[in-house]
């Protein structure tokens, strides 16, 4: 069984969370399909996307489950940003958040390696 996901993050402010996005992620969105959305292809079938309502910016939450973990915050940090928590479970699994601009959180998660 395939599934596409499409995660949704409300922002106030387009123009700043395009930016950020784009250094969160490390690449300019993989579409626009209209003036207030911009989508980026995080894995095959799975799309992360902000637009504009800033009724409901800031209360977003996501989380993506990564075998790079040290290699993605590397080049996150060399684009100018820093996690806002870290987190390492008993387990070894580490967990890092970033809020952009209107205080949506969006974590990056790792395995013991």
């Amino acid at each position: 069984m395939t599934s596409d996901l499409f995660a949704g993050i409300p922002v106030s402010d387009y123009r700043a969370a395009a930016d950020w996005y784009e250094r969160l992620l490390g690449a300019p969105p993989s579409f626009l399909p209209n003036e207030s959305e911009a989508v980026w292809e995080v894995g095959e079938h799975q799309y992360v996307y902000i637009v504009i309502g800033a009724e409901d910016a800031g209360h977003a939450v996501h989380l993506l489950f990564v075998s790079d973990l040290d290699s993605r915050l590397a080049a996150m940090a060399e684009r100018g940003l820093r996690p806002t928590d870290v987190e390492t479970y008993d387990n070894g699994t580490r967990k890092v958040v970033f809020r952009d601009p209107d205080g949506n959180s969006f974590g990056f998660g790792g395995a013991p390696e």
